[in-house]
């Protein structure tokens, strides 16, 4: 959905200076006609909520499947809302938040491919499943090439 929204965005404005959510959404309004307008903070909207619901989700199972640890449901839902909360009461830019919280996330992406790339290289893990040596080198370039084009990033946003 996020891609979908991204190609529609750049397609429709490529060029004209177009850069906040705002902004794109008025502009496919007079583009595209409301129903465009609409339909794009829709899938705005479930962007967000299935991307808290999956994350969340995934901080319960870490918590109580592997950590061993409970979390009461309210306390749960307070914590990943407040993030949220704090960028709005500190009246931030939505479209700089939003793309600055893609930043923070894409920290972790080394801490998911690399474990990625190793384990299912592993024998002793996979078994007869494991990856062969020439998918395990395609994984191997790829993950490299995903991090180093993360550090670029990093790095044009931090300078």
């Amino acid at each position: 959905m996020n891609a979908v929204m991204l190609i529609i965005a750049a397609a429709l404005f490529s060029g004209t200076g177009t850069g906040t959510l705002e902004q794109v959404h008025d502009g496919l309004g007079t583009l595209a006609g409301e129903t465009a307008a609409t339909a794009f903070a829709l899938a705005l909207l479930a962007s967000g909520f299935a991307s808290s619901g999956v994350g969340t989700y995934a901080g319960q199972v870490i918590m109580e499947g592997f950590l061993h640890r409970r979390i009461p449901l309210w306390l749960r839902r307070l914590l990943t809302l407040a993030p949220a909360m704090v960028v709005l009461a500190a009246g931030l830019e939505p479209t700089r938040a939003l793309v600055m919280s893609q930043v923070v996330l894409s920290f972790g992406i080394p801490f998911a491919l690399i474990p990625l790339v190793m384990f299912t290289a592993s024998r002793r893990l996979m078994g007869e499943h494991a990856n062969r040596p020439l998918t395990t080198l395609l994984a191997a370039v790829t993950a490299a090439s995903v991090i180093v084009l993360n550090g670029v990033l990093l790095r044009t946003l931090f300078t």
